[in-house]
């Protein structure tokens, strides 16, 4: 096994032990990213020189007893809409062209303070709408177990690059499941934690309301480290929650005893896997074996999640991007002395990809006079009804256990002209953003060699149970 199959928790005990250096490591993962890039195209921008400079200082530091943390020397993939200072940001756009950030944004600055070795920026859906990392200017990236099929997104690079030892750990974006779909798709952990729990500075905005910083790794921990380094309230974001941060690698270790879980009956309906089904059934199960108890409860306002947070996320879509019209940044389209105007409408419609347009279309919709109160108002009381819901569940149990999605990954092209259908890939993924409230998605075995994710939702601010869940499940199934 090659240094960039091991998770970060091996790399890092091996790294303190001087048993490897990151050097070493980061050289691993790079040659890994070479030979695997042509065909899973994970990135948009390798950082090669960059990489290698930040894996030897960490060195140093470890060398001399200066660690800065537990991920000190470890490799990071970035998602490319989190801003970097000096490296590309494009968003998977044609209209952020050029654009190099001043600055980092805040979670990227955190991860770096702790000593990771940024190799790159991930592949993304344009601007992270989609779930297939279909709709990128950088063309779509491709499922390590099977180059046909999607990576789920948007944060499908991320997940294909740390699933492939293309890094070790990385970072993504979740607004309607963009960390958690990606990496149930490509059989490693993501998890979004409460909104608020990460700053959003740096952060290029699809649906502000919606939208969370989140991180992948192969292994429960990895999440629980990546954790550890980028929460904590930011000045910067007005969103960002004044709210203690505990150790979260404290929590992996909890075990199962003693923990109710709810399983939601509106999750397991008709469009979903018989396959993937059945999985979830397992692991169930393997979680009473392993002291926990399992009941059912109903979330009743689940049917209408999908259709509220489209509205809700193309409406904030609206606003967030008319920021791009070509003047200060980005791709500037030659207007033919058709003045301001003209060169507004042709950097915006050679810019954007047709995903992205539908989203401002169907959202500036909503937010126009007369359909206002019907949908976006609409849309938002039902948000309100859905958090209602879990309030109530979060009563009576201590976590949620559904599936990830109700299909296995997809073929290139399958649903891509057919964006309804689309959506719904989002079904059981949605409603903790809309909510507000952290989710993990874990490994789940497989099904027709396919992987198979199992999500895991928590109160609010209650990471810790939903770490310690995932972990104890993993335990668990093994001893099966």
């Amino acid at each position: 096994m090659e240094l960039c199959d091991l998770d970060a928790w091996t790399l890092s005990s091996m790294l303190q032990e001087g048993k490897t250096t990151s050097r070493r490591i980061t050289e691993s993962v790079l040659h890994r990213l070479e030979e695997r890039e042509p065909v899973t195209n994970a990135f948009i921008t390798v950082t090669r020189d960059l990489a290698l400079a930040h894996a030897d200082r960490a060195d140093e530091r470890i060398r001399s007893g200066k660690r800065r943390s537990p991920l000190d020397g470890i490799p990071v993939a970035l998602k490319d809409n989190l801003c970097t200072r000096g490296t590309p940001t494009t968003c998977g756009s044609r209209i952020l062209e050029g654009y190099v950030p001043p600055y980092d944004a805040t979670a990227v600055q955190r991860i770096l303070e702790a000593g990771c070795v940024p190799v790159g920026k991930t592949n993304l859906d344009e601007f992270a709408m989609g779930s297939s990392t279909e709709n990128s200017a950088a063309g779509p990236s491709r499922n390590p177990h099977d180059p046909e099929r999607v990576t789920g997104g948007s944060s499908g690079g991320s997940a294909a690059a740390v699933a492939s030892g293309e890094t070790i750990v990385a970072l993504g974006s979740d607004t309607g499941g963009s960390v958690r779909q990606p990496a149930a798709y490509c059989g490693v952990c993501g998890i979004k934690p409460t909104y608020g729990r990460i700053s959003r500075y740096g952060l290029v905005a699809f649906a502000s309301s919606l939208d969370q910083i989140g991180c992948l790794g192969r292994t429960v921990k990895d999440c629980a480290l990546v954790l550890n380094a980028v929460c904590g309230h930011d000045r910067k974001d007005s969103t960002s929650a004044a709210f203690p941060v505990p150790d979260f690698l404290e929590a992996v270790g909890r075990g199962l005893d003693g923990v109710r879980i709810g399983v939601p009956t509106e999750y397991f309906v008709e469009g979903l896997d018989a396959g993937i089904r059945a999985r979830i059934e397992e692991a169930l199960s393997a979680m009473e074996r392993g002291g926990a108890s399992v009941e059912e409860v109903s979330l009743p306002h689940t049917p209408y999640a999908v259709a509220a947070y489209y509205l809700i996320a193309t409406a904030e879509a609206s606003s967030n991007l008319a920021r791009y019209d070509g003047v200060r940044y980005g791709l500037r389209a030659n207007a033919q002395d058709g003045g301001a105007i003209q060169m507004y409408e042709r950097t915006r419609s050679e810019g954007f990809c047709r995903e992205v347009k539908r989203r401002i279309l169907l959202g500036t919709y909503v937010l126009s006079a007369g359909y206002y109160d019907a949908y976006y108002l609409k849309a938002q009381s039902v948000r309100t009804l859905i958090k209602r819901d879990f309030d109530e569940v979060f009563r009576k149990v201590d976590c949620l256990v559904t599936p990830v999605s109700p299909c296995l990954p997809f073929r290139l092209g399958e649903k891509t002209e057919d964006p309804l259908t689309m959506y719904l890939v989002d079904i059981y993924t949605v409603s903790p953003n809309l909510a507000g409230l952290p989710a993990m998605s874990v490994p789940c075995g497989k099904v027709e060699g396919l992987p198979v994710g199992l999500q895991i939702i928590g109160k609010p601010f209650d990471e810790e149970t939903v770490l310690s869940v995932a972990e104890g499940y993993g335990q668990a199934a093994e001893q099966d």
